[in-house]
């Protein structure tokens, strides 16, 4: 297979971003095919009319789900006790976070998602989509709740309400060996980041950075690093870890640009719901599944400290 046009995954604030990434064992590094499949979009989604209507597209996007967040009900935490069953959405392209192996939908935030469920007595239904469109169908009440690594925005919080923070991680460079390492030595240089997303609006406040080649999916802006046509990759920590180690020396990873806290996310005014989702995190917290789900996937816990 070869790689499709994705939908952009959102502005820089208001859906940020995850690998697919991320947010997404942790790696099949493409989802669609092989690198070389994917580096000819790089090319074309680095252009400047595709940025202009990437970002178009985006902030219609978040215009659409302020309007859709003010209609409708959403099921409260009592309704869904008596349904027995608690209705989860994720991407399913964002490993370790949440992938698809062959048939079956895993990762950490499946692994805790249907642990929290577990713990509330509920079955655990779920729906995979794009990443773009997840917070658009929780405003139309397609599920109860999304846990796709969104990163915990200002302009995000006006469409959706947050849970606590199911983990916390940062937005890393990853180079060859003798690239870039920190944001000091990116002046000059080229950076693949996946469009609209917290990377790339992090990587444009650094100080004489040279040529920043967006692209749709962060797979593809991965694959260009992979292929020698930049200097750098930014992307998140922790899925930039696992490509370091999945490409055994070809690559290394530096410093932090940024850390950002990723919540789940529910519709806005749902607080019943809000409730239960936060004891049951805390609880998964304090009894140690959450620390064994971690360990799983990160070999550490990645709560938030």
């Amino acid at each position: 297979m070869t790689c499709r046009e994705v939908s952009i995954r959102g502005p820089p604030a208001a859906f940020v971003g995850r690998p697919a990434t991320h947010p997404q064992g942790r790696r099949t590094w493409q989802t669609e095919g092989d690198f070389p499949d994917c580096l000819a979009i790089g090319n074309f989604s680095s252009s400047h009319e595709l940025q202009r209507s990437a970002m178009k597209k985006v902030l219609l996007a978040l215009t659409t789900l302020t309007l859709l967040a003010t209609s409708a009900e959403a099921r409260t935490w009592a309704e869904i006790k008596k349904s027995g069953t608690i209705k989860v959405a994720t991407e399913g392209a964002f490993p370790p976070f949440n992938l698809m192996k062959g048939k079956q939908l895993t990762g950490f935030e499946v692994d805790l998602a249907n642990a929290l469920g577990k713990q509330l007595g509920l079955k655990v239904e779920w729906t995979v989509q794009p990443f773009d469109s997840l917070l658009i169908g929780l405003n139309q009440d397609r599920y109860d709740f999304v846990i796709a690594s969104h990163g915990i925005t200002p302009e995000r919080q006006k469409a959706v309400d947050f849970s606590d923070p199911h983990y916390c991680t940062g937005g890393a460079i990853v180079t060859r060996p003798g690239g870039p390492l920190t944001a000091k030595a990116l002046a000059g240089k080229s950076v693949a980041v996946q469009v609209g997303t917290t990377y790339l609006e992090n990587v444009r406040k650094v100080p004489g950075v040279g040529d920043v080649k967006t692209f749709p999916r962060d797979v593809d802006a991965q694959a260009a690093l992979m292929a020698g046509r930049v200097d750098a990759w930014v992307g998140d920590r922790f899925t930039g870890l696992d490509l370091v180690k999945a490409q055994k020396g070809k690559i290394v990873q530096g410093d932090l640009l940024f850390r950002e806290r990723n919540a789940m996310a529910v519709k806005k005014g749902n607080v019943t719901l809000l409730k239960e989702l936060n004891a049951a995190l805390a609880k998964a917290q304090a009894n140690g599944t959450y620390a064994r789900i971690s360990n799983q996937y990160f070999g550490q816990d990645v709560r938030c400290r």
